[in-house]
Protein backbone atom coordinates (compact mmCIF):
# COMPACT_ATOMS: atom_id res chain seq x y z
CA UNK A 1 0.00 0.00 0.00
CA UNK A 2 1.64 3.72 -1.29
CA UNK A 3 2.34 6.12 1.78
CA UNK A 4 -0.39 8.99 0.97
CA UNK A 5 2.12 11.34 2.86
CA UNK A 6 5.38 10.33 0.61
CA UNK A 7 4.43 7.85 -1.81
CA UNK A 8 6.36 5.43 -0.42
CA UNK A 9 5.45 1.66 -1.17
CA UNK A 10 6.87 0.25 1.87
CA UNK A 11 4.10 0.62 4.51
CA UNK A 12 3.69 -2.26 7.53
CA UNK A 13 1.11 -3.03 8.84
CA UNK A 14 0.73 -2.45 13.15
CA UNK A 15 -3.18 -3.16 13.20
CA UNK A 16 -5.82 -5.19 11.97
CA UNK A 17 -9.12 -5.37 13.03
CA UNK A 18 -12.87 -6.24 11.33
CA UNK A 19 -14.99 -2.70 11.39
CA UNK A 20 -18.08 -2.97 13.69
CA UNK A 21 -20.53 -4.20 10.75
CA UNK A 22 -18.27 -7.08 9.70
CA UNK A 23 -18.25 -5.57 6.48
CA UNK A 24 -14.43 -4.62 6.05
CA UNK A 25 -11.13 -5.04 7.74
CA UNK A 26 -9.80 -1.37 9.28
CA UNK A 27 -5.65 -1.39 8.64
CA UNK A 28 -3.56 0.63 10.87
CA UNK A 29 -0.48 1.38 8.85
CA UNK A 30 2.92 3.10 9.13
CA UNK A 31 5.63 4.06 6.15
CA UNK A 32 9.04 2.91 6.53
CA UNK A 33 10.17 5.92 4.73
CA UNK A 34 8.06 8.97 6.51
CA UNK A 35 6.60 7.40 9.52
CA UNK A 36 3.08 8.45 8.92
CA UNK A 37 0.18 6.12 10.12
CA UNK A 38 -2.52 5.82 8.41
CA UNK A 39 -6.04 3.68 8.01
CA UNK A 40 -7.00 1.93 5.16
CA UNK A 41 -10.13 -0.51 4.98
CA UNK A 42 -10.61 -3.51 2.86
CA UNK A 43 -13.77 -4.58 1.50
CA UNK A 44 -14.95 -8.05 -0.37
CA UNK A 45 -15.71 -7.18 -4.21
CA UNK A 46 -17.57 -9.99 -5.62
CA UNK A 47 -17.28 -8.22 -9.06
CA UNK A 48 -16.23 -5.37 -11.33
CA UNK A 49 -19.69 -3.03 -11.87
CA UNK A 50 -20.04 -0.73 -14.34
CA UNK A 51 -22.77 2.10 -14.16
CA UNK A 52 -24.18 2.71 -17.26
CA UNK A 53 -25.20 6.49 -17.59
CA UNK A 54 -28.97 7.52 -18.04
CA UNK A 55 -28.43 10.67 -19.43
CA UNK A 56 -25.31 9.51 -21.84
CA UNK A 57 -25.05 5.96 -22.28
CA UNK A 58 -21.63 6.23 -21.23
CA UNK A 59 -20.02 3.07 -19.21
CA UNK A 60 -17.77 4.40 -15.70
CA UNK A 61 -16.77 1.64 -13.21
CA UNK A 62 -18.85 1.79 -10.29
CA UNK A 63 -17.47 4.01 -7.50
CA UNK A 64 -18.22 3.10 -3.88
CA UNK A 65 -16.92 6.26 -2.66
CA UNK A 66 -18.92 8.28 -5.15
CA UNK A 67 -22.18 6.56 -3.72
CA UNK A 68 -21.04 7.56 -0.51
CA UNK A 69 -20.25 10.89 -0.68
CA UNK A 70 -24.01 11.79 -2.83
CA UNK A 71 -25.65 9.80 0.07
CA UNK A 72 -23.67 12.04 2.98
CA UNK A 73 -24.45 14.95 0.54
CA UNK A 74 -28.44 14.55 1.14
CA UNK A 75 -27.53 13.81 4.89
CA UNK A 76 -25.69 16.93 5.27
CA UNK A 77 -26.56 18.29 9.23
CA UNK A 78 -29.00 15.33 9.94
CA UNK A 79 -29.42 13.42 12.72
CA UNK A 80 -27.52 9.75 11.69
CA UNK A 81 -24.53 8.29 12.64
CA UNK A 82 -21.28 7.61 10.58
CA UNK A 83 -22.04 4.20 10.84
CA UNK A 84 -25.54 3.96 9.78
CA UNK A 85 -24.51 6.22 6.02
CA UNK A 86 -21.78 2.98 6.42
CA UNK A 87 -24.49 0.48 6.86
CA UNK A 88 -26.99 1.61 4.19
CA UNK A 89 -24.22 2.10 1.37
CA UNK A 90 -22.70 -1.43 2.05
CA UNK A 91 -26.14 -2.86 1.82
CA UNK A 92 -27.15 -0.99 -1.78
CA UNK A 93 -23.40 -2.60 -2.78
CA UNK A 94 -24.06 -5.88 -1.77
CA UNK A 95 -27.86 -5.96 -3.06
CA UNK A 96 -25.90 -4.00 -6.73
CA UNK A 97 -23.58 -7.32 -6.27
CA UNK A 98 -26.02 -9.75 -6.22
CA UNK A 99 -28.17 -8.32 -8.79
CA UNK A 100 -25.85 -10.68 -10.42
CA UNK A 101 -25.00 -7.84 -13.72
CA UNK A 102 -21.85 -6.41 -13.99
CA UNK A 103 -23.56 -3.47 -15.86
CA UNK A 104 -25.94 -1.92 -13.54
CA UNK A 105 -28.44 1.18 -14.65
CA UNK A 106 -27.76 4.21 -13.26
CA UNK A 107 -31.47 4.69 -12.50
CA UNK A 108 -31.02 1.20 -10.61
CA UNK A 109 -28.71 2.53 -8.45
CA UNK A 110 -30.16 5.75 -7.63
CA UNK A 111 -33.91 3.86 -6.77
CA UNK A 112 -31.96 1.79 -4.20
CA UNK A 113 -31.20 5.06 -2.79
CA UNK A 114 -34.40 6.45 -2.62
CA UNK A 115 -35.86 3.68 -0.79
CA UNK A 116 -32.97 2.92 1.37
CA UNK A 117 -33.12 7.30 1.87
CA UNK A 118 -36.99 7.21 2.48
CA UNK A 119 -36.63 4.49 5.64
CA UNK A 120 -33.64 6.37 6.72
CA UNK A 121 -34.20 10.05 6.96
CA UNK A 122 -37.21 11.83 5.24
CA UNK A 123 -35.39 15.01 4.40
CA UNK A 124 -32.76 13.28 3.15
CA UNK A 125 -35.01 11.53 0.71
CA UNK A 126 -36.35 14.48 -0.59
CA UNK A 127 -33.26 16.29 -0.95
CA UNK A 128 -31.84 12.94 -2.72
CA UNK A 129 -34.92 12.89 -4.97
CA UNK A 130 -34.53 16.96 -6.09
CA UNK A 131 -31.21 16.25 -7.66
CA UNK A 132 -32.16 12.42 -9.09
CA UNK A 133 -35.02 13.44 -10.35
CA UNK A 134 -33.82 17.31 -11.56
CA UNK A 135 -36.27 19.34 -9.85
CA UNK A 136 -36.07 22.44 -11.57
CA UNK A 137 -38.82 24.49 -9.68
CA UNK A 138 -40.91 24.84 -6.55
CA UNK A 139 -43.38 22.97 -7.85
CA UNK A 140 -41.62 20.24 -8.89
CA UNK A 141 -41.08 20.00 -4.53
CA UNK A 142 -44.96 20.53 -4.14
CA UNK A 143 -45.85 17.52 -6.73
CA UNK A 144 -43.02 14.90 -5.11
CA UNK A 145 -44.33 15.92 -1.64
CA UNK A 146 -48.05 15.44 -2.82
CA UNK A 147 -47.25 12.06 -4.10
CA UNK A 148 -45.16 10.96 -0.98
CA UNK A 149 -46.63 12.11 1.87
CA UNK A 150 -49.86 11.32 3.16
CA UNK A 151 -52.24 13.53 4.07
CA UNK A 152 -53.26 13.73 7.95
CA UNK A 153 -56.69 13.27 8.96
CA UNK A 154 -58.89 16.29 8.46
CA UNK A 155 -56.48 17.67 5.85
CA UNK A 156 -59.08 18.24 2.75
CA UNK A 157 -58.75 21.30 1.50
CA UNK A 158 -57.16 22.50 -1.90
CA UNK A 159 -53.59 22.45 -2.92
CA UNK A 160 -51.68 25.77 -2.11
Amino acid sequence: MRCPFCQNEDTQVKDSRPTEDGASIRRRRQCGKCGARFTTFERVQLRELVVVKRSTGKRVPFERDKLLRSVKIALNKRPVEDEQIEQMVSGIVRRLESLGETEIASGVIGEMVMEALANLDPVAYVRYASVYQDFREAGDFRRFLGEVLPRAPGEGGPDR
